[in-house]
């Protein structure tokens, strides 16, 4: 298994004589950060941010309204669009907005030392008219497409992978600092090792993300599931053919999208995580909060999977529904504290927050950009 913090070329330590950063974050225009309910970038965004904050750094975050944070706050657009998400049109208008202001605040002298941007596509495209250094998070798996974009503009801006397995799949002109993990607030989730029993499928209802495939898992098992997740506009037929109709309230429930306490709840009330993914899972969010708290993760080997879960420590990460199900049976060789402890020491947004900072000074040396206005040492 790869360790997602083997980042050879970064030194997560603060070095001697470091000044506290202004560092623009980027966060999309779809949702307010942090999410309510759906919103996998914008819990990693303020997760990060908070964590950057608290290392001393002064972060201004740019992001849909309705936002919170301990950052200064600077939403752009009139309102959030949770429902046109990836549309043009709002993205160009959010990031051309950032920029200008980016912009502005170069000239009046006071501008940021380095722009973090997490917005899609647009900000990477037009990177090189910014005279502030950018560093560029993938949050998405390469496709041919995306591929192709990051080919002909990936040199514009440094680049940041959440998982050496999605940087592999990349095109090879990146300029990359590495795969640096998404970060949780781990303290922020309750550690249940115990649960109510029952199995846990998360995510956007997808064939690739596998409901269908867990209920199948759960149903071999004579075990019941919960699913949670929201059906997304182009999903709906998926949901009604393959999901809607073995949802009975009893064997299988149906939570729908969660956020917040409730969703924190379901990942404590339950036995395990099930994943039965079909595709190049970049990452997987839902791995790391149910390993926080305490909750062993079942896993089709693709993509990510095996940089996240270790195999008989944190769960088991198995080739198909068969050995799903068999897997299911060893779930009482699993220490929680187990699981608990590796996504600590990964991936808590302490650990992550410190890597980011190492990372922009990375960028900034290689840069050769000098900091824009003078900061405090950090101790």
């Amino acid at each position: 298994m790869r360790d997602p913090l083997d980042r050879s070329t970064i030194d997560p330590t603060r070095q001697p004589g470091r000044r506290a950063l202004t560092i623009a974050m980027l966060a999309p225009p779809w949702i307010p950060v942090p999410p309510a309910g759906y919103g996998g970038v914008e819990a990693v965004v303020a997760d990060l941010t908070e964590g950057l904050v608290e290392r001393g750094h002064d972060v201004t975050l740019f992001c849909a309204p309705g936002s919170r944070s301990s950052a200064k706050i600077v939403p752009l657009l009139d309102a959030a669009h949770p429902h046109e998400i990836e549309r043009s049109l709002y993205e160009a208008d959010h990031v051309a907005r950032a920029f200008a202001a980016i912009d502005a605040a170069h000239g009046e002298g006071l501008g940021f030392d380095i722009v973090h941007d997490h917005c899609g596509f647009t900000g990477l495209a037009m990177a090189d008219r910014l005279r502030t250094p950018m560093l560029h998070t993938l949050h998405g798996p390469f496709t041919p497409q995306t591929r192709s974009f990051y080919a002909h503009h990936g040199h514009k801006a440094w680049v940041a992978g959440i998982s050496h397995a999605q940087l592999a799949s990349g095109p090879p002109n990146l300029h990359t600092v590495g795969a640096i993990p998404n970060p949780i607030d781990v303290d922020a989730w309750p550690f249940a090792p115990a649960g109510d029993g029952y199995l846990l499928w998360i995510g956007r209802m997808t064939a690739e993300k596998g409901a269908h495939r867990a209920i199948e898992i759960a149903r071999a098992a004579g075990r019941d599931l919960v699913l949670a997740g929201v059906v997304q506009p182009g999903q709906r037929e998926y949901f009604e053919r393959e999901v809607k109709p073995h949802i009975d309230g009893v064997r299988v429930r149906f939570a729908g999208e969660v956020g917040g306490v409730l969703k924190k709840s379901l990942f404590a009330g339950a036995r395990a995580l099930l994943m039965p993914i079909r595709w190049e899972e970049p990452f997987g969010m839902v791995i790391i909060e149910a390993l926080a708290c305490g909750k062993p993760v079942l896993a089709f080997d693709e993509g990510a999977v095996r940089e996240l879960v270790v195999d008989g420590v944190t769960g088991f990460v198995v080739a198909d529904e068969a050995a799903m199900v068999a897997a299911l049976g060893l779930l009482g060789q699993i220490d929680p504290r187990a699981c608990r402890a590796w996504v600590t020491e990964h991936c808590d947004v302490s650990v992550v927050a410190a890597t980011y900072e190492a990372a922009y000074w990375k960028v900034l040396d290689a840069s050769g950009a000098r900091l824009r206005r003078a900061a405090p040492i950090l101790a």
